[in-house]
């Protein structure tokens, strides 16, 4: 995660949003790609200011650390989580060449976190390995954070910019088997 001093975000005014802080700016600080991911959303405009839908929050040191956009943000067990949180853990394992993370619900309706994970060698992917990764998060990440379902991808769906499109995973979800 990223993190800002008070002077970096300066230029923005930063709304409070459950114990975290969105970004919004004014007049010609939104950029192009900002307005045009938001044109549909009229309440993406608050008392004249923009909403990017960054959040972030104020740590001990006076930082800002960005957590990620609101829209990819989970609520798991009454608490937020960032997918970066987890995605980096997963980045920490050998095997894992990269990942994404998106919440499914349970069969009690409860969010959970899935993680899509593109192994280095596709050779490796089954229950053992899926298992060795679970183990891994959970020995890094608070217990509520961890991966419950990993699903093995040859690749991430992926914008033209390189940014991985989490809206296409949660689409594709409902097909196929996660390994539990």
């Amino acid at each position: 995660m990223r993190s800002f001093s008070s002077r970096t975000a300066r230029s923005a005014t930063l709304l409070r949003d459950l114990s975290r802080l969105r970004r919004c700016v004014c007049g010609g600080e939104a950029t192009p790609a900002e307005l045009q991911r938001r044109w549909l959303a009229a309440k993406a405009v608050v008392d004249g200011w923009f909403d990017t839908g960054d959040v972030f929050y104020r740590d001990a040191d006076g930082c800002y650390v960005y957590c990620g956009c609101s829209e990819d943000m989970l609520k798991v067990a009454g608490r937020w989580v960032a997918p970066s949180d987890v995605e980096a853990a997963l980045a920490a394992h050998p095997e894992v060449l990269e990942s994404a993370v998106v919440g499914r619900s349970d069969e009690l309706g409860l969010i959970k976190v899935e993680a899509w994970i593109v192994l280095r060698s596709r050779n490796e992917a089954c229950k053992r390995t899926a298992d060795d990764i679970r183990s891994w998060c959970k020995s890094r990440l608070a217990p509520y954070k961890y991966p419950h379902w990993i699903r093995f991808v040859d690749e991430l769906p992926k914008a033209a910019t390189g940014k991985i499109q989490r809206f296409r995973l949660r689409a594709e979800r409902a097909g196929g088997d996660a390994l539990h």
